[in-house]
């Protein structure tokens, strides 16, 4: 079942040689990556709880911790960078209208130089 907050097929295929690879060996199988980012962006998108989460997106338990584990690793970062990177090579950005904003940033404590 595909619903408009799913990945298009393009978007995949841009998205699915970013991730860490699969770790081989004993154990259960990693979920399905692209089932996992989908329920990932469902509920970014839609706001829901991640209980709430449809249950066709697999365990919103699975989903949280992938999320979790990729922000940490740099995985959404690189998946970011790739899609800005496609969006200019599209023309599809105006560079004239973006700014930095790095006012969520926390100081550093310390001692002043």
């Amino acid at each position: 079942m595909s619903t408009r907050h799913d990945l298009t097929p393009e978007q995949w295929d841009r998205i699915k040689p970013l991730l860490p690879p699969r770790k081989q060996g004993r154990g259960r199988p990693r979920a399905d990556d692209r089932k996992t980012i989908n329920g990932i962006l469902y509920v970014l998108k839609t706001g829901c709880t991640w209980s709430d989460m449809p249950s066709h997106y697999g365990s919103p338990v699975t989903c949280w911790r992938r999320l979790n584990q990729w922000s940490e690793d740099g995985t959404w970062e690189q998946i970011w960078q790739a899609l800005l990177q496609q969006m200019d090579e599209q023309q599809k950005l105006d560079w004239t209208k973006a700014f930095l904003d790095g006012s969520f940033v926390p100081a550093k404590k310390g001692e002043r130089k």
